[in-house]
């Protein structure tokens, strides 16, 4: 079974975001992907810059690309038209964030207050 197929199976519904956003996380670092979730895109290299800074630029850029592409196939069509035109991967996850991240509080509200509530047998 392909990694992507995490995705595939797995794909951003809206209420099922805490368990999309683990798949992706995963599918990202096995791919090598991730970093350009945290990383800030290096400067556009000059004509006579060292060859490891457009290496570098150019390594992220791809990484961004593919990390955008699996951010758009694991979403809803809905989803994917609001954030096709988004040019950085950090960017959509950071909308989904916003649209669907209340849920992570709200879930870890209600396992500490099961916690606390629980008595000690």
């Amino acid at each position: 079974m392909s990694i992507v197929t995490i995705l595939n199976q797995n794909k951003l519904t809206g209420s099922n975001y805490v368990d999309w956003k683990r798949n992706l996380d995963i599918v990202l670092t096995a791919e090598e992907h991730k970093y350009v979730l945290n990383e800030l895109c290096p400067n556009f290299p000059a004509l006579d810059a060292p060859s490891e800074e457009k290496q570098r630029f150019d390594c992220w850029k791809k990484s961004n690309e593919m990390a955008k592409c699996y951010i758009l196939a694991s979403i809803s069509n809905v989803l994917q038209h609001q954030m096709q035109d988004v040019e950085l991967a950090s960017n959509i996850m950071f909308s989904l964030k916003e649209m669907f991240g209340e849920q992570v509080r709200s879930t870890k509200q209600d396992t500490m207050r099961l916690l606390l509530n629980t008595k000690m047998a």
